[in-house]
């Protein structure tokens, strides 16, 4: 896995009534994924409720994605936190178990500046000797890595392979593209973003649509990488108001609703996060019905 392209999916991580790992629904899941042609799987990330896990939770879903996954597609886990140790630990695990790579989230509530951003993220990779990708989502983090940074962790860290850019700034997004090495990939974090970035010159995405529509998201993704943009633009369009629905509330409500509503897994998740409101469920039920996903 040198470099990543086209179609990650953020993996939801099913829970059962009681709040424990759904490990069957979560292995169907995998399965399902790997069929319908996404290029890598990603666990534990936001929409995998990372945050309200143990490390012994985090680890398992981790082991049980790599062990369904059987060595077909590259499996990219989500192992960061505002703790530069306690990441290093999540992602000595994520190796121990067999993940390809890892997904290293911005530090969350401490606001690191910038130097505080590179020695973060320089320690693990360095310390853990895996490769990374790193996550930029301010919104969620309370702090922006500015392009100057994430290059230069780029050019000084061997093992950073690429980004997640959720700061939905293009014209940030564009500079790292521009300045990057040849083989650091800059992925989308923003689904509806994914076709404008890839036109930009970005590699990709890690969705959280991709839980509900996997083939056609990634043969959107696909599409738009290939240069065939009428295509991915159809596509886009055909599915630009799932990509909306999908945060009528704090991801990942919507996507674990929605897939309740599919069959695919039961409506569980964990607090802070509620059940959706009827209000918001019904906008979503109309939004499946008309792409007969129920």
């Amino acid at each position: 896995m040198n470099k990543l392209t086209g179609t990650g999916t953020a993996l939801v991580t099913p829970f059962k009534a009681n709040g424990t790992i759904d490990e069957k629904s979560l292995r169907e899941h995998v399965d399902w994924q790997i069929k319908s042609k996404v290029e890598f799987l990603v666990p534990c990330g936001s929409t995998g409720e990372s945050a309200t896990m143990t490390r012994e939770e985090r680890r398992r879903v981790i082991e049980i994605v790599v062990d369904q996954n059987a060595g077909r597609l590259p499996v990219v886990a989500g192992t960061g936190t505002n703790s530069t140790a306690d990441s290093i630990e999540l992602t000595k695990d994520a190796k121990e178990v067999g993940a390809d790579a890892v997904l290293l989230v911005g530090p969350y509530y401490n606001k690191p500046t910038q130097e505080g951003f590179y020695q973060h993220f320089k320690k693990i990779v360095e310390e853990c000797d895996i490769k990374a990708v790193l996550y930029n989502v301010p919104g969620r983090t309370a702090s922006n890595m500015l392009p100057e940074t994430t290059l230069r962790l780029a050019e000084d860290v061997e093992n950073v392979i690429a980004i997640k850019e959720a700061s939905n700034i293009l014209e940030q997004i564009m500079q790292i593209i521009k300045h990057k090495p040849k083989d650091f990939s800059v992925l989308s974090g923003e689904d509806s973003l994914t076709l404008p970035i890839i036109t930009a010159g970005g590699d990709g995405v890690i969705a959280v649509i991709s839980n509900e529509v996997p083939k056609e998201y990634a043969e959107m993704t696909r599409a738009a990488l290939k240069g065939d943009l009428k295509k991915a633009q159809e596509i886009h369009y055909k599915l630009f108001d799932l990509m909306k629905a999908n945060f009528f509330e704090s991801n990942p409500i919507p996507v674990k609703t929605a897939l309740a509503m599919m069959g695919r897994i039961e409506e569980s998740l964990r607090l802070p996060l509620t059940k959706m409101s009827k209000l918001n469920k019904d906008k979503l039920r109309d939004v499946l019905k008309d792409l007969k996903l129920v």
